[in-house]
């Protein structure tokens, strides 16, 4: 009989396809950064507790893992017991999620268990390739009907300490602006201004409120928001383009004796007051058709080189969230 820990043949083919869906989705990258600055590749993804339409996407998610090929991995709803699961799955892992998905991929696997029944718990974890100097779940809960924690973890990357905080929030938004509250306190209180920091998770922020407030309290920078959309790019480099020929327009006039009309002789201040419009977080939820920005990667003392949402045919079947993988370096990088 297959050990259910142990990947099958039809979980490595699963693996090949994801990996394939990978490398055909789009990303936003940044040109400017050195092709050869050493990369930290991280992904955050939350899972659905490896069941989706009542089906058992344990191993499939852990296929999917394995193909995002992350340095570290941010992951929510992630199950340290279900005696459910296992009761209905015959191939259901005896180990807990968090050890079952990390296998010998990751070298460090903690959990922070926050929500607790009789018949299981659930919560967050990180899957690390590199060792874990401290590790800490922190319990956000708000009220008694939503159990939420924050995972705080720290690791060595190049010599230098980042620490990391995954993340789930509540479902309501008054409870969701008290928790990001409570993370902006112990960011503050436990992790050095000048310390590479990476925020990532559920933040169940459907209608953006929270963005603003952790940029500027904490100075972080959201992945996707970072980035200037093509439509933007566009529309900025065709207005650069008109200001311009109104400063040569106006530099001609002024040559010949013309007084300019009063539209050119502005035109430095438009160039001066030219706006960049940045992309949105990314679209996440639900997987299947992507419409709410629910999931999202904030980062400080690291550049941006790349981001992208995973969401092909294969991925979206695995939970009812698309995961996010992005690729930073470090800022002196």
């Amino acid at each position: 009989m297959q050990d259910a820990n142990e990947p099958s043949v039809n979980e490595l083919d699963e693996m090949t396809l994801l990996t394939q869906e990978r490398d055909a989705s789009e990303a936003i990258a940044d040109e400017t950064v050195s092709k050869t600055a050493k990369r930290l590749r991280i992904a955050t993804y939350n899972i659905h507790k490896g069941v989706t339409s009542r089906r058992n996407r344990i191993h499939d998610l852990r296929a999917g893992l394995h193909a995002l090929d992350a340095d570290v991995v941010f992951l929510q709803e992630v199950q340290g017991r279900s005696d459910l699961h296992a009761g209905q799955f015959e191939n259901w892992p005896d180990i807990a999620q968090h050890t079952f998905l990390a296998g010998d991929h990751w070298a460090e696997a903690v959990y922070g268990r926050n929500s607790v029944r009789e018949d299981g718990d659930h919560g967050n974890a990180v899957l690390s390739r590199f060792p874990l100097v401290s590790h800490e779940n922190i319990d956000i809960s708000d009220h008694r009907f939503e159990s939420r924690g924050l995972l705080h973890c720290e690791f060595d990357f190049d010599g230098v300490k980042v620490h990391c905080i995954c993340a789930h929030l509540g479902l309501f938004e008054e409870s969701r602006v008290r928790q990001a509250d409570a993370m902006i306190a112990r960011i503050r209180s436990h992790v050095p201004a000048d310390a590479p920091l990476v925020i990532a998770g559920d933040f169940n922020d459907w209608r953006h409120r929270l963005g603003k407030r952790l940029v500027e309290n904490l100075g972080v920078h959201e992945v996707f928001s970072g980035h200037e959309t093509r439509r933007a790019a566009l529309a900025r480099r065709a207005g650069v383009y008109v200001a311009q020929q109104r400063v040569r327009l106006r530099r001609t006039l002024d040559a010949t004796g013309i007084t300019a009309p009063a539209e050119v002789t502005t035109a430095e201040a438009v160039v001066a007051k030219k706006t960049r419009r940045l992309a949105a977080p990314a679209r996440t939820f639900p997987a299947a058709f992507p419409l709410l920005r629910l999931d999202r990667v904030y980062v400080r003392g690291l550049r941006i080189a790349s981001a992208q949402v995973l969401s092909g045919p294969t991925w979206r079947k695995l939970s009812d969230h698309a995961p996010i993988l992005a690729e930073l370096v470090l800022d002196a990088a």
